[in-house]
C-alpha cells in the first residue's frame, strides 16, 4: 500500500545555484507593458538577414535534421579559422574551434573548464554580469577592478589584482561601458602576464560594432595573449541572430578540449541547420554588419544628443556596442532609479547590475529605433526632472 502527502518536498539547491543566488546583481526586469518604450535590451531589433534564414529552411528541407558532430560542423570551423586567421590568430586551425550553443554557453564551457573552488578570477569593474555568476558557480573568488575616470583600464590596479589570479575575463568593445580597449592596452596586459600561469577569456561578441577611426585590435593579435586567450564569439550581435544560440570558442588545444567536455556535457552539439546558417552569415553577411553598424553609428548620436541636454548625466563617448553609460548625480541606487524610471514610462538597465563601480550610472541601449530613442530619452529627462523637483 502506498502512502501519499501534500507535503511539499524540503529539497534545497545545490552549493552552486546557492552560490549564484548570493552573488549575482543580476536583474530581472518585470514583463514591459505596451506602453513602455525600452531602452534596456541588449539584442539587435534588425532582423536576421534574409540569405541566413534561407540557408536554414533550404538546410531543413535536405534532411539536415540529425545530430552533428560534438565540435561542429567542418566548413564552419574551417571558415571561423580562415576568419581567425584573417584577425591575426597566426595558426588557427579549425581543429581548435568548438561551435557552442550561443556565447553565453561558450562562455560557460570556458570558465567552468578553468575554474576551481577558491581560483581567484580578475574582471573589470563594471561588467558584464554573467562573468560573476559563472565564476561563483565554479566555487571561484571574482576580484572586481575598477576602471579608470575614461572607462578604459586602471592599468595600475589591474597589475596589481593579476598577482596569483587563475582567470581574466573582459570583453571587447565592452558591455556596458561601450568602450573599445587599445591595442597598447593590450599589450599592457600581455606585459603584466608575462611568466604567469594566468589564462585569459576575451569576450569578443560587439568586435564588428565599433564607431572610432583606429581599427580595432582583438586579442588573438597580441603575441603577448595569444598562447594564453580563450576568444569567445556569437553570431547574435552582428548578425542579428539572437535567437539562433550559436556561438564559438578558439584558443590553445588544451583549453578548447577541456572547454569542449564541459559544453558537450551541458549542451551537446549545436542543431546542424542552425550551422548551415551561420555558415551563410559568414560567407555573406559582410554588407549587412556594415549596413547595421552604420545604422547604430546614427542611433548612437541621436541618443547621446538627447542625453547631453539632461542636467546632471555624466556622458562618455561610446565607441564600440550599442550602449550609452551615463553617470547621474540624483542620491538613489541605479535599481530604484530604474524602478522609478518605469514609471515615467522608459526601461532600462541600472549601471550596479554590471558591478559594485557601476552604481550612480544607467545602460542605454541604441539597438532600437529611432523614434524610439528619442521618445525613451523625452521620458527619462522628464522622470529624471520630476525626481528632482
Amino acid at each position: 500500500m502506498t502512502l501519499t502527502t501534500n507535503a511539499a518536498l524540503d529539497v534545497a539547491p545545490s552549493a552552486a545555484v546557492a552560490r549564484v543566488v548570493a552573488a549575482s546583481r543580476r536583474v530581472q526586469q518585470p514583463q514591459s507593458s505596451g506602453e513602455l518604450v525600452s531602452l534596456a535590451m541588449g539584442e539587435p531589433d534588425f532582423d536576421t538577414p534574409e540569405r541566413v534564414t534561407e540557408a536554414a529552411i533550404a538546410s531543413l528541407r535536405s534532411g539536415r535534421t540529425h545530430y552533428s558532430p560534438l565540435y561542429g560542423e567542418n566548413d564552419l570551423r574551417e571558415a571561423l579559422a580562415e576568419r581567425l586567421n584573417a584577425s591575426g590568430a597566426e595558426g588557427a586551425s579549425a581543429a581548435d574551434v568548438l561551435i557552442t550553443q550561443g556565447g553565453t554557453a561558450g562562455l560557460a564551457a570556458a570558465i567552468l573548464s578553468i575554474v576551481d573552488p577558491g581560483d581567484r578570477v580578475v574582471i573589470p569593474d563594471p561588467t558584464y554580469s554573467l562573468y560573476a555568476d559563472l565564476v561563483s558557480m565554479a566555487g571561484g573568488v571574482t576580484v572586481g577592478v575598477p576602471l579608470a575616470d575614461d572607462l578604459h583600464w586602471d592599468l595600475e590596479a589591474l597589475a596589481d589584482a593579476l598577482s596569483g589570479a587563475k582567470l581574466f575575463v573582459f570583453c571587447n568593445p565592452s558591455n556596458p561601458t561601450g568602450i573599445a580597449h587599445t591595442r597598447e592596452e593590450l599589450e599592457a596586459l600581455g606585459a603584466m602576464l608575462d611568466g604567469t600561469d594566468t589564462v585569459v577569456i576575451s569576450d569578443e561578441a560587439y568586435a564588428s560594432l565599433t564607431f572610432t577611426d583606429r581599427r580595432f585590435t582583438s586579442a588573438v593579435e597580441i603575441d603577448g595573449l595569444r598562447l594564453r586567450t580563450i576568444y569567445c564569439q556569437t553570431f547574435s550581435k552582428s548578425y542579428a541572430m539572437t535567437g539562433w544560440r550559436v556561438g564559438y570558442l578558439w584558443g590553445p588545444k588544451a583549453l578548447i578540449s577541456a572547454a569542449a567536455r564541459v559544453h558537450n556535457t551541458f549542451n551537446g552539439s549545436v542543431n546542424t541547420f542552425v550551422q548551415d546558417a551561420a555558415l551563410a552569415a559568414v560567407q555573406t553577411c559582410d554588407a549587412d554588419i556594415a549596413r547595421m553598424r552604420d545604422a547604430y553609428r546614427r542611433r548612437g548620436e541621436i541618443m547621446r544628443a538627447g542625453l547631453a541636454a539632461i542636467p546632471g548625466l555624466t556622458l562618455s563617448v561610446p565607441e564600440g556596442a550599442f550602449y550609452q553609460f551615463p553617470g547621474y548625480d540624483l542620491d538613489m541606487s541605479s535599481a530604484q532609479l530604474v524602478a522609478r524610471l518605469r514609471e515615467h514610462g522608459v526601461a532600462v538597465r541600472p549601471g550596479g547590475e554590471f558591478g559594485a563601480h557601476g552604481e550612480r550610472h544607467l545602460r542605454l541601449s541604441y539597438a532600437a529605433s529611432d523614434d524610439a530613442i528619442r521618445t525613451g530619452v523625452a521620458r527619462l529627462a522628464e522622470g529624471l526632472a520630476a525626481l528632482r523637483s
